[in-house]
């Protein structure tokens, strides 16, 4: 039975470069990997897909054809999808594979607000174990208040989804070490980290510092995992961090009985 990994994110949040890396990854230390392109919207992307959403609906063909915006057709889309979706997950799961890697759209709204996102992600997993990854733009997160505002959204896709998830702080080689540093230190001192927030958002932040100190201690329960997709920093401890969950730590070369490294 195979692995589900779903790269979830914002838009920006370099989901689609994960996606690519993290195939790579697995490739490379010789587990047989896959990539699904869940995003009917998306122009181009970093890696050929195995399994490509858009043979089966293009958000980009109904905007033509109904005069719809981006997000409106995305949305039509993926409410169309649903009436294919024994047939698209019956083709992912012929592929026979170790891990299956799902690359989502960057429209969050999919997975945190509207049914159809999670009717489709559980329809495709079934029994077979997954984990999410929730993507953080490294960049976006180095204010704190920012960081904060991300972890919130995390937190509520990890209770729509309902899958043991990892957030992941994305683009790290473009950050200063230090703030790195900082943004580690954060999980490490939830205090520290709450007396950051209110100060960036001062009068306008409608919590007390303790307020923010009670989520923050929810929040930074999530494991999270720095990394550069471009650099591929990180990626063991990612690789560490999936295989934890999904696998108990074991790897499998093949999906019938195979040797454990």
């Amino acid at each position: 039975m195979p692995y589900f990994i779903i790269v979830l994110g914002t838009a920006g949040s370099g989901k689609t470069t994960l996606t690519a890396s993290l195939q790579d990854y697995l490739l490379n230390h010789n587990l047989d990997a896959v990539a699904v392109n869940l995003d009917p919207a998306v122009e181009s992307l970093p890696y050929k897909p195995d399994i490509d959403v858009r043979e089966y609906v293009n958000a980009r063909e109904l905007m033509r054809k109904t005069g719809l915006g981006p997000n409106g057709a995305l949305i039509a889309a993926v409410d169309m999808l649903a009436t294919r979706i024994d047939e698209l997950r019956d083709e992912i799961w012929s592929l026979k594979t170790n891990y299956i890697i799902i690359d989502t759209p960057g429209q969050m709204e999919l997975f945190a607000y509207r049914e159809i996102g999670p009717l489709v992600l559980d329809t495709i997993v079934g029994d077979a174990k997954a984990v999410s990854l929730f993507l953080i733009d490294g960049i976006y997160a180095s204010k704190p208040s920012n960081y904060f505002s991300a972890l919130l959204l995390s937190a509520s896709t990890h209770v729509r989804l309902g899958f043991p998830q990892v957030n992941v702080l994305t683009k790290i080689d473009l950050l200063p070490e230090n703030i790195v540093d900082n943004i580690a230190e954060f999980h490490n001192d939830p205090y520290a980290f709450a007396t950051r927030i209110v100060e960036d958002k001062k009068a306008s932040l409608i919590w007390s510092e303790d307020e923010v100190l009670i989520l923050l201690e929810k929040l930074l329960m999530t494991d999270v995992v720095f990394v550069s997709s471009t650099q591929m920093l990180g990626y063991d401890n990612l690789y560490a961090s999936i295989q934890r969950i999904v696998a108990g730590g074991e790897d499998y070369y093949t999906e019938e009985p195979s040797p454990v490294l």
